[in-house]
C-alpha cells in the first residue's frame, strides 16, 4: 500500500516477477506519485516535489530505460552548473570543487568571499588533522554539525556545509547522521585520512553538487509516475482508499481494513510503502517491537512556493541553478531553485521560474501558515535577495507534510534492526525513503527490493 514512487515500483516489479498474481495499490490520497508531482500552468512546467535524480546510482536510470523513457531523459543545462550561497545578504558561488562536505580544489577556497582568512586556513588544515577516534569501526557515527566543525572548522560548516546539506535533507545538522547521509565522506576519511579529494576532478563537479550527473524527464518527473501507472491494470489502483489496519486471517494471509469500515480480500503478501510512523501504526498489532522501531523515525514537513517572473523583473543575474541559505542568515527560506535555468522547457522564453523552499526541521511552524502568507514571505525574501520588481505573473503553492525522513545519529543501526525484525514477518516488506536513501534512485531500489522479498515467499 502507498502509491508513491516506492510503492509504484514495488507493484510494477511484482507484476514482472509474478505475472499471474493479483497486485493492487491502495493510496490514501486522490493521486499517485507521492512527492513526485509535475504541474502544468499555461506554458510553465512546475515540479512541486523532486525535479530530477542522480545517475551516479543506477536504479532510477535503469527503471526509466525499462519503461521506455530513455529518450525522454535530459541533463541539466550546461551553463551555470553551480550553486550559490547567501552570505550577509549577497549571493556568492560555492567554491569550485567543494561538494557538500568534501573540498577538492585549493585555489577556489583561497579566493572565496564566503570564508574569512582564519576560516580558509582552518579548512585547508583539515588535511593534517587526525581522523576522529573510532572512525575505523563500522558503527561509527556522528552528527553533521560536530563532525564538519571538527574536520573543516565552524566557519566552513556554518557558511558552506550546513546550507548545502539543509537544501537536501531539510534537517537539523545537530541531529543529522553523517554515516547515513555521507558514507562516501567517511570512506574517504578512512582510506586517505582526509576529506580533501586528491583525485582529478572534472569540470562539472565544480560547485555544491555534481549537477552534470543529474537528469530529469522532458515532460517532468510526473512522466515516471504515468509510465508506471500505465503498466498496471486500471482495476489494480485504488485512490482515496485509506488503510487503517492490517491483520492476519486464519491461514496467515493478510487482510486490510479501510477507513470506511470495509475489509479487503486476503493477500499472500503486503508491501508497506508508507512513511515509517504510518507503517508503525499499521503493524502494531502484528509486531509491537517492529512498530516501536519504526516509530523512532521522524519526518519533517516543508512547503514549496513557485513564482514566475519576466526576466527583466530580476536585477540579480541568475548565474547558478539556485541558492541555499545558511541558518545563521536568519531568513525564512531554506533555498531557492532556478528551474528555468536548470532545465529547458520549464518556462517560456523571456520568463523565469523559481521554486522557493520553506519549513523543514528547523522551521516547522511555517508549513502551518495560510498559503497567502507563505507567498508573501517567499516573495519578500526573493525580492530582497534577487532585486525583484513588480508582482509575479504566476504563483503555485504546495505543502508536503511529514514527507522528509530525518536520518538522525544511529539511523543505520536502527534500520538494520527494523530490517531484521521485518524479515521475521512472513509476507511483509517495507519500502520508502525512510530507510536507506531519500532520492528517487533509492526509492526505486527500495520498492524493487521489497517486491523481491515478498516474492521469495512464493518461489521458496
Amino acid at each position: 500500500m502507498g502509491g508513491g514512487i516506492s510503492g509504484l515500483t514495488a507493484a510494477y516489479r511484482l507484476t514482472k516477477l509474478l505475472p499471474q498474481a493479483r497486485v493492487e495499490i491502495f493510496e490514501a490520497s486522490d493521486r499517485l506519485g507521492g512527492v513526485l508531482a509535475t504541474h502544468g500552468e499555461g506554458d510553465f512546467l512546475i515540479e512541486r516535489g523532486a525535479d530530477s535524480f542522480i545517475t551516479r546510482e543506477p536504479w532510477g536510470r535503469e527503471l526509466c530505460e525499462e519503461l521506455g523513457l530513455s529518450g525522454e531523459l535530459i541533463p541539466t543545462n550546461t551553463a551555470h552548473r553551480r550553486a550559490l550561497v547567501l552570505h550577509y545578504g549577497k549571493l556568492h558561488p560555492v567554491p569550485a570543487g567543494f561538494v557538500l562536505i568534501r573540498p577538492q580544489r585549493l585555489w577556489p577556497i583561497i579566493k572565496t568571499p564566503l570564508l574569512s582568512w582564519p576560516g580558509k586556513l582552518r579548512l585547508i588544515a583539515e588535511r593534517w588533522r587526525k581522523p576522529p577516534q573510532g572512525i575505523d569501526h563500522d558503527g561509527f557515527d556522528d552528527n553533521l554539525a560536530h563532525f564538519a566543525s571538527e574536520r573543516l572548522g565552524r566557519e566552513a560548516f556554518e557558511h558552506l556545509v550546513e546550507p548545502l546539506v539543509a537544501g537536501i535533507y531539510t534537517a537539523d545538522a545537530n541531529q543529522l547522521s553523517v554515516a547515513a547521509t555521507m558514507p562516501e565522506a567517511l570512506e574517504a576519511l578512512r582510506k586517505n585520512g582526509t576529506l580533501w579529494q586528491r583525485d582529478q576532478v572534472d569540470a562539472e563537479a565544480s560547485s555544491g553538487a555534481r549537477y552534470g550527473s543529474f537528469v530529469t524527464l522532458r515532460g517532468g518527473m510526473g512522466r515516471l509516475v504515468e509510465a508506471l501507472r500505465a503498466c498496471l491494470p486500471a482495476e489494480a489502483i485504488h485512490l482515496n482508499q485509506s488503510v487503517e489496519k492490517i491483520s492476519h486471517d486464519e491461514v496467515g494471509n493478510w487482510r486490510l481494513r479501510f477507513a470506511d469500515g470495509t475489509s479487503s480480500e486476503s493477500y499472500a503478501g503486503v508491501v508497506l510503502a508508507v512513511p515509517a510512523p504510518r507503517a508503525a501504526a499499521l503493524i502494531g498489532e502484528i509486531d509491537a517491537l517492529l512498530a516501536g522501531l519504526l516509530g523512532e523515525i521522524s519526518y519533517a514537513s516543508s512547503a514549496v512556493v513557485s513564482f514566475a517572473f519576466r526576466g527583466d523583473q530580476i536585477e540579480r543575474k541568475l548565474d547558478g541553478f539556485g541558492f541555499v541559505v545558511p541558518k545563521i542568515e536568519n531568513r525564512d527560506i531554506i533555498a531557492a531553485s532556478f528551474s528555468s535555468v536548470k532545465f529547458p522547457g520549464r518556462a517560456p522564453d523571456e520568463m523565469v521560474l523559481i521554486r522557493t523552499f520553506l519549513g523543514g526541521a528547523l522551521r516547522p511552524d511555517l508549513v502551518d501558515l495560510p498559503d497567502a502568507e507563505l507567498e508573501r514571505i517567499a516573495l519578500a525574501e526573493l525580492t530582497d535577495i534577487l532585486g525583484i520588481s513588480g508582482p509575479p505573473t504566476m504563483i503555485d503553492v504546495v505543502k508536503w507534510r511529514e514527507k522528509m525522513p530525518q536520518y538522525r545519529v544511529g539511523h543505520l543501526e536502527l534500520v538494520q534492526k527494523i530490517e531484521e525484525r521485518a524479515a521475521g514477518v512472513a509476507g511483509l516488506a517495507l519500502a520508502g525513503n525512510g530507510y536507506r536513501g531519500v532520492g528517487i534512485p533509492y526509492c526505486v531500489r527500495s520498492g524493487d527490493e521489497a517486491a523481491r522479498r515478498v516474492t521469495e515467499r512464493f518461489l521458496s
